[in-house]
């Protein structure tokens, strides 16, 4: 017994089919494939459903017996027996290595001795990724290629990229088989050009392998982009007016930050700094008027390049929403009633649109020139009015007189007799009165 076991242990198990006899059915013996990463630990198990005492034995992919029965042939530390008993026998190989990948034999000793194979495939982890090519800072417009590189994944690793935890497609992927020509080396590229919206992102290069047990290895960079200043004046008043105040916000974006800002007025300095003044980025400007009018620019530089922007400033005149108050002088101490009904009706009238004037002027830009005229035509034609009642009111009221002189007067030869020859013609002198209306 002793010597057969010895036998078995140094030459190579004969290579016999994997499937049993139809002679001895019901006794062969069973395994399955099994996958490990390399560094961990396998387990081999052989099976037998019914056996007559027969000894089971686990031999390697170079045929060298590793275990016979519950007796340990090969001497390797790594290998252990875990169960051995007349229907299983299952052993271990922990630190598994890329070497011992391979077939592996269970032998079940009959007459004809059976055997059953089982693979074991070692997985090679992947490195941690490094991602190369970046320097920094990058100036926008420059184009940027950044690689990722991983080693030693068995099979090879996939290689993915991402910019803000959004994934980026259109890379390069190359894949090496390494010196050991068991393991790859496993290659991508990022091209892209420098833009300002990259500035402070985050590239991701990941790395997914069935090895890593869903837990994916991934190598960051975070991007740094010098750009020129970005300007923007902000204005706190929309419609400015005369005697009013204003004031110019210059917002400017820029990396490196953009040192303080440069306010000009058309094309030169500003022309009055006590009421324009500046503080920073801000520019104030206080009691406006129509010299204020024109051009101011804001200018922010850094030591990238400089930017500017322009705000076009026009003071408006300042727009009273009341009507000119008219004046109509006092007629007589005896009121026409007709008069006055008309007088109280335009009173009424000027009165409501003087109510209705301010809030049809809140949505215009400017002084409405036909309301203005509307106005004045509504007061000339009121004052028209007036003149034209109090005209008829004194002519209603202005006292009588005589149209026909006394007769006999042209003939008397002086006063005394023209008064006592007109006497008579007293008597008719009511029935010829005249009305100038």
């Amino acid at each position: 017994f002793f010597f057969f076991f010895f036998s078995l242990s140094l030459f190579p198990s004969p290579s016999l089919p994997s499937h049993p006899s139809s002679g001895s059915q019901g006794q062969f013996p069973l395994t399955q494939n099994v996958t490990v990463v390399e560094g961990g630990t396998a387990n081999l198990t052989c099976r037998v459903d019914q056996n007559d005492n027969t000894s089971l034995q686990w031999s390697n992919p170079a045929q060298q017996t590793l275990y016979f029965d519950d007796k340990k042939a090969l001497r390797d530390n790594r290998i252990e027996l875990v169960r051995a008993s007349w229907h299983e026998l299952s052993i271990s190989v922990s630190d598994v290595s890329l070497s011992d990948e391979g077939q592996y034999t269970c032998s079940l000793f009959t007459m004809p001795v059976k055997t059953s194979k089982a693979f074991l495939t070692v997985l090679g982890v992947p490195e941690k990724p490094q991602i190369t090519g970046f320097t920094s800072p990058v100036m926008e417009g420059e184009r940027m290629q950044l690689t990722c590189k991983t080693s030693g994944s068995k099979p090879a690793a996939d290689i993915r990229w991402f910019k803000n935890d959004k994934e980026v497609k259109d890379v390069k992927y190359l894949k090496e088989e390494d010196a050991n020509r068991k393991t790859f080396t496993v290659s991508s590229t990022l091209d892209f050009l420098a833009d300002r919206n990259d500035d402070g992102a985050v590239v991701s290069c990941r790395v997914d392998h069935e090895s890593l047990n869903s837990t994916p290895q991934i190598a960051m960079q975070v991007l740094e982009i010098h750009y020129t200043p970005l300007v923007k004046i902000i204005s706190s008043n929309s419609w400015p007016e005369e005697g009013q105040s204003i004031i110019l916000t210059c917002e400017s974006k820029g990396k490196p930050v953009p040192e303080p800002v440069l306010w000009t007025k058309d094309g030169g300095e500003l022309p009055d700094p006590e009421r324009m003044v500046v503080n920073g980025r801000v520019l104030s400007i206080s009691f406006l008027n129509k010299t204020d009018n024109g051009t101011y620019r804001c200018e922010a530089k850094n030591p990238i390049g400089r930017n500017s922007t322009e705000y076009v400033l026009i003071v408006h005149d300042v727009f009273n929403t009341l009507l000119p108050t008219t004046v109509i002088p006092s007629l007589t101490t005896a009121t026409v009633t007709t008069t006055v009904a008309l007088t109280t009706s335009t009173t009424t009238s000027a009165t409501a649109n003087s109510t209705r004037d301010p809030n049809a002027l809140a949505g215009q830009t400017g002084p409405d020139h036909a309301l203005i005229g509307g106005i004045v035509a509504v007061v000339v034609f009121v004052t028209l009015c007036s003149i034209i009642l109090l005209g008829r009111y004194l002519a209603r009221h202005k006292g009588t007189y005589l149209t026909n002189e006394a007769k006999g007067a042209e003939d008397a030869p002086d006063a005394d007799t023209a008064i006592i020859n007109a006497e008579g013609s007293q008597v008719n002198a009511e029935e010829k009165k005249e009305y100038f209306i």
